[in-house]
């Protein structure tokens, strides 16, 4: 099991520890723990044995990075990880099954976002910072004055100085856990300023690089850490997954085709409706295909964004208004990749070398849609945008 930091035996916990929001959704999508009976995720179990194997070594490395597609187990993975460090009462019968004690204090502390040994680091995380720079600024990226406030302490932008978490004893007298999810959306001066604690943190400090996109991250930060691959579920594993969640049967044959293997995008599809998002668009999308100008198409896209972005400010007023656009976003992203994933797969089958490259270019579309809105463009302008390029392919 890893080695756990020693601290004096006079020191004690803060009455009032610091905030660490140890989940690492947008509030607005971030559920109230549901523990259950069973596996922690499905799925994976390359990725767990290799962090298994890890923690009952005795020499667990220091920093990790946690890449593979989104939504499916890579944060959960990460978190658990760390109940798994940071909870004296974990055994090796709980590290051997993955699974940390959920009645203890330690658990109890991680559910309400409250232990002050673990720190999860996202764009979010602006919200409420101390910085009034970043708490005004739209949340695109993960700046390197949010990584000093929260992780590597420093000199930030107002003249402002932070100590580093990092390097703080810990307050439980344990372990340490930094966990920077998006991590590809640090920007260039915060990766290479994290450069020196991933090379040399001190004992008892864990750090775990969440990330969909690993080639973003620079090399010399992926040469200092130990790499866990994850991917999409096979269908058992997806079954297994419905079941846990009482998902209605019918509902779960949509459901798989929608994800790709992904629970993350199944829960995001059940829980907000996206299969009305699919009956109203995907018909209008495949006359665009066929020639069929439709001059108001952006326009709904847009409108269907914005209505999902009021909702989930109207159900938490303290969400963030870019986030849930972005999410809402995101959702007519996946709407529209999963018309083309069929039509990928029925041209494969085909054999249809034009109809494969047709797809091939819209899919080009969402990936630069999606570059577009990281980069903050007008979002109506963007959409606009997709349906003219996606007509005339």
């Amino acid at each position: 099991m890893a080695k756990r930091a020693s601290s004096p035996a006079t020191a004690k916990a803060p009455a009032k520890a610091p905030r660490s929001r140890a989940g690492d959704q947008p509030p607005e999508e971030r559920p109230k723990p549901v523990h259950h009976e069973g596996p922690v995720v499905f799925g994976q179990d390359a990725a767990v044995a290799q962090l298994v194997h890890a923690l009952r070594s005795g020499h667990m490395h220091h920093a990790w990075i946690l890449h593979g597609p989104q939504g499916v187990g890579k944060r959960t993975v990460a978190v658990e990880c760390a109940r798994l460090l940071l909870d004296p009462h974990a055994t090796d019968a709980h590290i051997a099954g993955f699974k940390a004690p959920r009645d203890s204090r330690t658990a109890e502390l991680i559910d309400a976002g409250s232990h002050p040994d673990l720190h999860v680091i996202a764009k979010e995380r602006a919200d409420d910072s101390s910085i009034k720079e970043l708490r005004d600024r739209k949340q695109t990226n993960i700046p390197l004055d949010l990584l000093r406030e929260l992780m590597i302490g420093g000199t930030v932008g107002d003249g402002k100085t932070f100590d580093s978490p990092v390097w703080r004893t810990a307050y439980f007298g344990h372990n340490k856990v930094f966990i920077v999810d998006e991590a590809e959306l640090l920007d260039l001066y915060g990766q290479n300023a994290l450069l020196k604690t991933l090379e040399e943190p001190p004992s008892g400090t864990f750090i775990f690089l969440v990330t969909t996109q690993e080639e973003r991250l620079l090399p010399t930060i992926r040469s200092r850490c130990q790499r866990v691959g994850f991917r999409a579920l096979e269908p058992q594993p997806m079954r297994a997954w419905f079941e846990r969640h009482a998902v209605p049967e019918p509902d779960r044959a949509w459901l798989t085709e929608f994800s790709d293997g992904s629970p993350g995008t199944a829960d995001l599809a059940h829980r907000r409706g996206l299969r009305a998002w699919s009956e109203e668009l995907l018909p209008r999308f495949a006359k665009l295909e066929e020639g069929a100008f439709d001059a108001t198409l952006a326009d709904r896209l847009a409108e269907l964004v914005n209505e999902f972005a009021e909702q989930v400010v109207k159900e938490n007023p303290k969400a963030s208004k870019e986030a849930a656009n972005r999410l809402g976003t995101r959702c007519a992203l996946l709407t529209l990749a999963s018309r083309l994933r069929a039509q990928l797969a029925e041209a494969a089958h085909a054999g249809d070398a034009v109809a494969t490259l047709r797809a091939t270019e819209r899919a080009e579309l969402l990936v630069g849609l999606e570059r577009e809105v990281r980069a903050n463009v007008n979002l109506k302008h963007a959409l606009a945008n997709l349906v003219a390029q996606w007509g005339a392919r």
